[in-house]
């Protein structure tokens, strides 16, 4: 029978001063984490230095240096993982398929979820993996909930386009989606380009349009507003360019 591949989500302090793991971790996910052998993982070294703060918690069953850890295939850019071969899915999920439980893991919150893995999950499936999700903080539930803005109709779009003219004109395109729907539009951003992102929404959405940006989350600075765009006009603050943030708005 083939293992399982355990989705493991990971701290949302990427960027910022770790916090102890039992604060921002279930238990469960430290446990399961400490038995696997073999990782999947969006960085390598961000994924050994998840596993040395498990290890202050609970001791590995397999030290780190014998442990199997390969990276997700990184597509050419314009290109989309799904373009991966299939072989190459199969390579990395081999262990499974032998018979051995793996670990699958991004550098920050949920694999999968506005990060890298799905096309390997797919994958799973198709060739009768099971797949275990594990419960933990996804940075978009956790900011879209704390936003005030409406949580059951909303969509994730990723990345805007880095062009100044092609990303006010998706920020148009996207209030009016909005404003049709009543639908919740979330993005993010590299975070050094927080500042540049803020100031084009606070330039091209409508003043009464609601825009939430929320910025380290987990971390004890983290920071989340919620308020009209001509309220941001006033005053926008200064953001982090080190730590992740997800923007978010609706309009009213």
């Amino acid at each position: 029978m083939p293992g399982a591949l355990w989705m493991v989500p990971t701290p949302l302090d990427f960027g910022g001063a770790a916090q102890p793991l039992g604060n921002v971790l279930p238990m469960v996910v430290i446990q399961q984490a400490a038995a696997l052998r073999h990782w999947v993982v969006e960085d390598a070294r961000s994924a050994r230095g998840f596993l040395a703060r498990v290890r202050e918690v609970v001791p590995l069953q397999t030290p780190m240096q014998e442990m199997s850890i390969c990276e997700l295939p990184r597509p050419q850019k314009g290109s989309s993982s799904g373009l991966v071969a299939a072989a190459r899915w199969d390579e990395l999920l081999a262990p499974a398929l032998a018979g051995a439980d793996m670990g699958l893991a991004s550098e920050a919150g949920l694999p999968a979820l506005a990060d890298p893995g799905a096309a390997l999950v797919a994958r799973a499936h198709a060739l009768g993996v099971a797949v275990r999700p594990l419960p933990g903080a996804s940075s978009l539930s956790l900011a879209l909930a704390a936003s005030g803005l409406n949580g059951q109709c909303f969509a994730f779009h990723g990345y805007l386009p880095t062009s100044a003219a092609d990303r006010d004109k998706r920020i148009r395109e996207l209030e009016a989606q909005s404003k049709a729907m009543g639908m919740t539009q979330v993005v993010i951003e590299t975070p050094y380009r927080n500042n540049a992102l803020l100031s084009a929404l606070v330039a091209s959405l409508k003043p009464q349009t609601m825009l939430s940006v929320t910025s380290g989350l987990t971390l004890p600075e983290q920071w989340i507003r919620s308020t009209p765009v001509f309220q941001w006009k006033h005053d926008a603050p200064e953001l982090d360019n080190r730590v992740p943030a997800i923007f978010a708005w609706l309009a009213i």
